[in-house]
């Protein structure tokens, strides 16, 4: 109870009229909190694109509280060319994933398989794709090579690189930090770590952005009004002042947030809410739907969502996946101040402006040349082939400056390995038309995107065709992304990683490190030499046996 009143003694300090709440409010908000069903399993029960399954609670750890929960995630298998030649998803641009298994190998630890989604990994380090040419917003470049953990595929690249708008030149923004303020908050990897992190954001900001910050505990409320950016010391003493404790209201929370962007939107700008939290939402929503359709309501009307998770011990990784998604925004895990800098200076762009909207990727296998393929990762984002024409379905985001990088392990068509497929038709024929066995092509990749205000969607389409490069001779970008591709495999026990090893990781990845102005590439052949170890000393502490796959 203590705590509880240090955080209403704060808040009405801050903002009037919220201090007066009493203890039998308290003891009914406690209440509240113990009745309120757990939002992460509404969410994901739901809306059934959101998430495959529900979360997996995460029971390993530092201690024996651990309540971190990953959802499900079944490695996507081989589909035949001839019968199903159609592959749609959107596009992801969140990097959580690979943040998130750096803390838990700095931490002497593997991660749990479901906490590792693969496309998330490769698209955290960016790639020398070439600027977008013209009225697009973004290029696309596509590469086939072999395939370093199984030399009897192909693998197939497809990248996108949005064009980079200076900070100078980045569009009014209307911000609303909404500040996870509860008890879970009070760890030195959560609340004080969010506070270097939104100092960092707030030094970015200029006399024409405005900034309002609405925080949640017990209940929820305004700290600062919606204040120009270049108030600059008034907005770090607000920040400053938060301290945590309380049960968490985080339905209220977004509302409240959600209401502040409304009132000081601005025409033209970038309308955004911000949520920075561990993910512990379980008070105060009325109904299971509730916020969901809140979120989905507040993106058609231009105000988006970035979500930074913080912490350990009950990060809710799935639910706070899922609520970036509904929102047309990203979602970052934050292990250290140079990730806070990496997400809200260098990328401030790609975090705060969105260039293009709703992102589908469809590509068309030729049977021809391919016998069968299968997306690498992007699990949870995988659509219908019929959404890829419908602009009514949502789909990914992509920033200023982003770029995002899809793989595709394929059989070439003389393989003599199976491809399993649903069996003959009895209506129909299913073979290669004339066009696919003269054309030379391996596929055919078309994008959808619509402007940030638009509701129409552009198509482009580009052709894959020629004899594959050996892998020696592919480019960087390729080897690079195909190494972090390998190392997601080899952390998720994946069926599907073949000769997938360590020291072939570390090979590829050393081989196409390049400039790496920042860093990124070197700390990632750190990582996976560390796993290599870890992983050695699991065997060992096993007795040997291979570790269960997720599929086992």
């Amino acid at each position: 109870m203590r705590t509880r009143l240090a955080v209403f003694a704060l808040a009405g300090a801050l903002f009037a009229g919220c201090s007066n709440l009493s203890e039998d409010k308290n003891k009914q908000d406690s209440k509240a909190a113990a009745d309120e069903p757990d939002l992460g399993l509404m969410l994901l029960t739901e809306s059934a694109p959101m998430m495959a399954v529900a979360p997996v609670p995460f029971r390993g750890g530092r201690d024996d509280f651990n309540t971190e929960e990953y959802g499900r995630i079944e490695d996507t298998g081989f589909h035949t060319a001839v019968a199903d030649p159609l592959s749609t998803f959107s596009i992801d641009v969140d990097t959580a994933s690979y943040s998130n298994t750096r803390r838990f190998i700095g931490d002497s630890q593997l991660p749990p398989p479901d906490a590792v989604r693969i496309e998330e990994f490769i698209n955290y380090f960016t790639y020398d794709y070439p600027a977008p040419e013209g009225t697009d917003p973004f290029s696309v470049t596509t590469e086939l090579s072999g395939c370093p953990w199984n030399r009897g595929h192909l693998l197939a690249l497809i990248g996108i690189q949005g064009k980079k708008v200076e900070t100078a030149d980045l569009p009014d923004s209307n911000l609303v930090f909404l500040l996870d303020v509860s008890g879970s908050m009070d760890e030195p990897d959560k609340l004080p770590l969010l506070k270097k992190a939104f100092r960092l954001l707030v030094d970015q900001l200029g006399p024409r952005d405005r900034v309002a910050i609405v925080v949640y505990a017990g209940a929820a409320g305004t700290v600062l009004p919606s204040t120009a950016g270049d108030k600059k010391e008034r907005i770090l003493d607000a920040i400053d002042q938060l301290d945590a404790g309380g049960s968490t209201a985080g339905g209220e929370g977004i509302k409240l947030a959600y209401r502040t962007a409304r009132d000081n939107f601005i025409e033209g700008g970038n309308n955004r809410v911000i949520l920075a939290t561990d993910g512990d939402f379980n008070v105060g929503v009325s109904s299971d739907g509730e916020l969901v359709r809140l979120i989905e309501d507040e993106r058609r009307g231009g105000i988006f969502l970035t979500v930074l998770g913080f912490g350990t011990g009950n990060l809710k990784d799935s639910k706070m996946e899922a609520l970036a998604d509904k929102g047309n925004g990203n979602y970052a895990y934050i292990d250290g101040v140079l990730e806070a800098k990496k997400v809200l200076v260098n990328q401030l762009g790609g975090t705060l402006l969105t260039i293009a909207k709703d992102v589908k990727i469809q590509v068309e296998f030729n049977p021809a040349l391919v016998k069968g393929y299968r997306l690498i990762g992007y699990v949870n984002r995988k659509l219908d082939n019929e959404d890829f024409a419908d602009d009514r379905k949502d789909a990914g985001e992509l920033g200023a400056g982003h770029s995002v990088t899809a793989l595709y392990e394929i059989i070439p068509a003389g393989s003599e390995e199976t491809v399993p497929d649903a069996g003959g038709l009895k209506y129909q024929n299913v073979g290669i038309s004339p066009a696919g066995l003269e054309s030379g092509e391996w596929m055919t990749v078309k994008l959808r995107y619509k402007e940030p205000q638009g509701e129409e969607s552009i198509l482009i389409t580009r052709t894959v065709e020629g004899t594959p490069e050996p892998l020696e001779a592919s480019s960087e970008n390729f080897r690079f992304a195909a190494a972090v591709a390998e190392f997601g495999l080899l952390l998720r026990g994946s069926e599907y990683k073949g000769d997938a090893s360590y020291p072939q990781v570390l090979e590829l990845a050393r081989g196409a490190k390049g400039t790496d102005a920042e860093g990124y590439r070197s700390e990632f052949i750190r990582l996976a030499e560390t796993a290599e170890i870890l992983s050695r000393n699991d065997a060992r502490d096993s007795g040997g046996k291979k570790p269960e796959s997720p599929a086992d």
